[in-house]
């Protein structure tokens, strides 16, 4: 008998795995779609301009790299917040919101799961159908036990608002309900404006505890547009979660810049929250990288870098957007007799393309294109070197 003979194999993460597959193929003209990473046109993963600049201020200081408390740096936290309500929210000045910087997104989602679990042992979560997977796979971790409600509409391309409605004016309450912010993952369907509206007295009357993951900021149509989630339910009154990261938007990947916020109904609600969110950090990993709050802090509050970093991910959304409508091209005129203009209204990175799983294999197989079984595409991963290509191997395998 061995101490770790009885262990399962793990199957590995359907994403990453995929894309370790892509870095073995040894054919020059093979397109990677699937993992959610913005690149440019020439197919690298950009450095910004806004960001080498913060970084060359951060060691020309040079500071010495002390931990930082349990939630994080100051200057980054205010930043954030200001970020996802605005500076001059009521929400801000009445000091009702708890934040914390956290390991990207991913651990503002994890510590507001293990917040749940401790603090709310009742409650159960619910998650649109799709969903990113590791939203499941976080919660359920947690030891909470996590449901679906109806969201994308295969049929018409849309959201399915009012079946959404329905289910959640059925959940008990304090239920925990997982929004996308923006730019759903895998979808890229969001919700309009009126439908966040017409979902407040929803979550109102159900008593029901909203938790925004907000990771593509900026991506969809701009970065306060993008935030009007937030903003919206801060402003109604609700208490709720927003995990919120950096990755995308600095193109910061591995520097783990994110945030986890919670609003709250007063200042001394938000305090017993902050202090029960460090407890749990504490727990976890102690406390967060100094390199990404000087990063975020220094990009959002120096005003040259801030105007840097805001036209940057103005030209990676509008890139976005080209790309989209050069697949809709290509396709249209391949495919005269389908429609595809959910390549257009669809925001974000991603795309769902309607595409099943046999079709998605031999775009692998055959033409070296790379995307996850759902069918959903990372448009990022397209450029005007293969966006062609990759729209005539979709038409081919299309029936």
């Amino acid at each position: 008998m061995t101490l770790f003979g009885h262990l399962d194999p793990y199957a590995g993460d359907p994403i990453l795995s995929l894309n370790e597959a892509f870095q073995t193929d040894a054919r020059a003209h093979k397109v990677n779609l699937s993992i959610g990473i913005y690149f440019d046109d020439a197919g690298r993963i950009p450095v910004l301009e806004c960001v080498h600049l913060a970084e060359a201020r951060m060691l020309a200081e040079d500071g010495a790299k002390p931990y930082l408390p349990m939630e994080g740096a100051l200057s980054m936290r205010a930043a954030v917040q200001a970020l996802l309500f605005g500076a001059d929210h009521p929400a801000l000045g009445s000091g009702r919101i708890a934040t914390l910087q956290t390991v990207g997104s991913s651990g503002g989602l994890k510590v507001g799961a293990d917040f749940i679990r401790r603090w709310l042992p009742a409650s159960e979560v619910w998650i649109s159908d799709p969903s990113w997977d590791n939203h499941r796979a976080m919660f359920e971790g947690a030891g909470i036990a996590v449901h679906s409600y109806p969201y994308y509409d295969a049929a018409g391309g849309g959201v399915r608002f009012d079946a959404m409605c329905t289910a959640l004016a059925a959940l008990p309450p304090r239920s925990v309900v997982l929004l996308h912010a923006c730019c759903h993952n895998p979808t890229g369907v969001d919700l309009t404006h009126e439908q966040w509206r017409a979902l407040v007295p929803v979550l109102r009357e159900r008593q029901l505890l909203p938790f925004l993951d907000l990771a593509y900021q900026g991506y969809g149509d701009g970065i306060a547009e993008d935030a009007f989630a937030p903003r919206l339910l801060a402003s109604e009154g609700l208490s709720f979660f927003v995990a919120n990261s950096f990755s995308k938007s600095m193109s910061v990947y591995g520097e783990r810049a994110g945030a986890l916020s919670v609003v709250c109904a007063d200042r001394d609600e938000a305090a017993l929250v902050l202090g029960q969110l460090k407890a749990i950090v504490r727990r976890i990993y102690s406390s967060p990288a100094i390199h990404a709050a000087g990063i975020v802090s220094r990009v959002l509050g120096e005003h040259d870098l801030r105007t840097l970093w805001e036209a940057d991910v103005a030209a990676m959304r509008m890139r976005i957007l080209a790309m989209r409508r050069s697949l809709h091209a290509v396709l249209s005129a391949k495919k005269p007799g389908r429609d595809f203009g959910y390549f257009l209204t669809q925001r974000g990175m991603f795309s769902y393309t309607g595409l099943t799983a046999p079709q998605v294999d031999r775009l692998r197989e055959e033409y070296a294109v790379y995307l996850v079984r759902s069918g959903r595409i990372c448009v990022a991963g397209l450029n005007r070197g293969n966006v062609e290509r990759t729209a005539e191997a979709i038409a081919a395998v299309i029936d």
